[in-house]
């Protein structure tokens, strides 16, 4: 079961200085997941519209993660979790993807599985109200993606 609102963000491998003091945003897929390919360009839009407060965990190896971010332009900072997959395990992923927004102490504020346009715009909405910054749209109706898709 994936951890819920309130809890305490585990430490994820690789982590340490890719983002610090603030609040982010952290999202788990994998390289083969269609949902995934389908949200990668607004995974994108976290990063473009909140620079350096989006992170990728990818249940890959580092070069499937940089060919991925190659083919879908994506060029958010992203880390490895490979199996026995233990940043994933400690989240209780079960879908991918899933993203997390993370306030400044560590605690997750908001949580989306799979894909979610309302979910990923309301996490939008969350991560600019920690950050103090103005909220990005990260999709909408005419952009072609569906409201929904699992992961």
């Amino acid at each position: 079961m994936t951890i819920p609102v309130g809890s305490a963000a585990p430490p994820v491998a690789g982590m340490a200085g890719v983002v610090s003091g603030s609040a982010y945003a952290l999202v788990f897929y994998k390289v083969t997941c269609p949902t995934c390919q389908m949200a990668a360009p607004a995974l994108e839009r976290f990063e473009s519209g909140y620079p350096g407060r989006m992170i990728g965990v990818g249940q890959d190896p580092v070069g499937s993660l940089e060919r991925f971010s190659d083919t879908y332009g994506m060029t958010l900072p992203c880390l490895p979790d490979e199996a026995p997959y233990d940043a994933s395990n400690a989240y209780g992923i079960e879908h991918v993807p899933t993203l997390f927004v993370v306030d400044s102490d560590g605690i997750v504020a908001d949580v989306v599985e799979s894909w979610d346009r309302d979910g990923y715009n309301r996490a939008s909405r969350r991560l600019a109200e920690l950050l103090g910054a103005d909220a990005v749209v990260i999709s909408e109706a005419s952009d072609g993606l569906p409201e929904f898709r699992p992961g």
